[in-house]
């Protein structure tokens, strides 16, 4: 994977900075440890320590997520996992980066965090454990964990807890493990009130051409209330709404059958290559929804190897973002009702035995839920690392599926929405304007939100 060179200009420009100002900004240029803590004494920064303890919590629920049949026992969740235990690690260690600040009073409802002893020090690698331990512990045995599971899950943090008390003194090993634990407390009561646990009245379809179920699975709704959870930014969707797709006509001259008939072209002349795209990005078995994120952040996380407080603020900025498409998208989708191409392409179009290259999933078609995620993610990404980062997926080695290559995040998710076109799911416009939607939410989420102090 290519290396992108945006960290050590920032570097530079950094240490000019430090001339006129006494504030530190995130690097991701590691530091001497050694030196860091004779120049600070007890009172270590988070920049002075590696991300390897988030590291190994995201791979395991990376690993949790990953589903080898196509029915993954955490559901649509896992997105809104990843945003709530990002938002913990950044709590659990902002008050070890000075120039940053805590997210309360900013993300709705957010209760406020706990404060940490002035003077005294704070370990915060056993903060990240105690907080992403207590986050994934709840989160994973909420959703038929496997015994397996509940072991891994308290092996590793055995397994930190041990390697850290043997480097630090009990008070601050202690007191850095209550700060942490405290923080994700607060974060996962505060994450049980959203709307997502709530038991709403069974979802009836409207009435044709309105969306239906459609075949092989008629009875499938997923999620029909998904929108009407508590967004964390105010703000994050406005503006965000693009033109209605076109109205239903069976008229041959009509933008909406002009629609749905480029779909039925595309499918007959597909190519090897537009049929194995399709095919990645179904993500069954795999990766379901916005988790299929989670696990691109992970594998660019694991090449770059980024100082603590680097990875803390980008697992904060990518949750948040990939939480907030979600909804927004749900929300749509079942506002608009908008139907598959696969009723039409059979009942109006008439080719009554054609099928997509997998099966259509149980929304309505507008807008794509990948897409959308797929813009937020890389909206984010693409501030973080640059425009012209260049990485590969490697997202379904284990299924012996061939690498995927890009040169920004914005390729990944231009290709996304051309594949869910490819497999005949999706029609186009419901993928440019979905990831359209989430690129304008991530620019609202980054505008709004203010991780650095003014």
């Amino acid at each position: 994977m290519k290396k992108n060179f945006r960290f050590v200009k920032i570097a530079i420009f950094v240490s000019a900075l430090a001339l006129f100002s006494c504030k530190k900004e995130i690097t991701n240029e590691p530091l001497d440890q050694a030196k860091a803590a004779k120049e600070n004494g007890h009172l270590q920064q988070t920049k002075t320590f590696s991300s390897e303890a988030a590291q190994k919590w995201l791979d395991l629920q990376v690993r949790f997520l990953r589903t080898p049949t196509n029915t993954n026992p955490f559901g649509r969740h896992g997105h809104r996992w990843f945003a709530y235990s990002g938002i913990a690690l950044y709590e659990a260690v902002v008050p070890g980066m000075p120039a940053y600040q805590s997210l309360y009073g900013q993300l709705t409802d957010m209760p406020q965090m706990p404060a940490t002893e002035p003077g005294k020090a704070y370990h915060w690698p056993t903060s990240v454990n105690a907080a992403l331990a207590y986050m994934n512990k709840r989160f994973f045995t909420l959703s038929n964990t496997s015994s397996s599971n509940v072991a891994a899950l308290d092996s590793l943090e055995n397994a930190l807890n041990a390697e850290f008390q043997s480097g630090i003194d009990a008070a601050t090993f202690e007191r850095s493990k209550t700060f942490g634990r405290t923080v994700a407390e607060k974060i996962y009561s505060w994450s049980a009130t959203d709307g997502s646990l709530n038991t709403y009245p069974l979802y009836i379809p409207a009435s044709l051409p309105a969306w239906q179920p459609t075949a092989p699975n008629p009875t499938t709704v997923a999620d029909p209330n998904w929108g009407k959870n508590r967004l964390m930014v105010q703000g994050s969707t406005n503006n965000t709404a693009s033109p209605l797709p076109p109205a239903y006509s069976v008229d041959p001259n009509s933008a909406y059958y002009k629609m749905v008939k480029e779909v039925y072209d595309i499918s007959r002349a597909l190519t090897p290559e537009q049929v194995a795209t399709a095919l990645y990005f179904r993500d069954q078995p795999g990766f379901q929804a916005g988790t299929a994120y989670v696990s691109v952040f992970n594998q660019v996380m694991n090449v770059e190897k980024p100082q603590l407080d680097f990875f803390a603020l980008a697992y904060a900025q990518a949750g948040i973002a990939l939480y907030e498409s979600m909804i927004n998208c749900w929300k749509i989708k079942y506002e608009v009702l908008l139907d598959r191409p696969i009723r039409y392409i059979r009942n109006v179009l008439g080719h009554s035995t054609w099928n997509p290259v997998f099966a259509t999933p149980g929304h309505p078609d507008f807008p794509s839920g990948h897409s959308q995620n797929g813009g937020a993610f890389a909206e984010v990404m693409t501030r973080l690392f640059g425009e012209d980062y260049s990485f590969t997926l490697h997202t379904y080695d284990n299924l012996g599926m061939t690498p995927r290559n890009y040169t920004s995040f914005n390729h990944l998710a231009e290709e996304v929405g051309r594949s869910r076109v490819y497999a005949g799911i999706h029609y186009t416009y419901s993928c440019v304007e979905g990831k359209n939607q989430g690129e304008k939410i991530a620019r609202n989420i980054l505008n709004i939100v203010k991780f650095k102090k003014d």
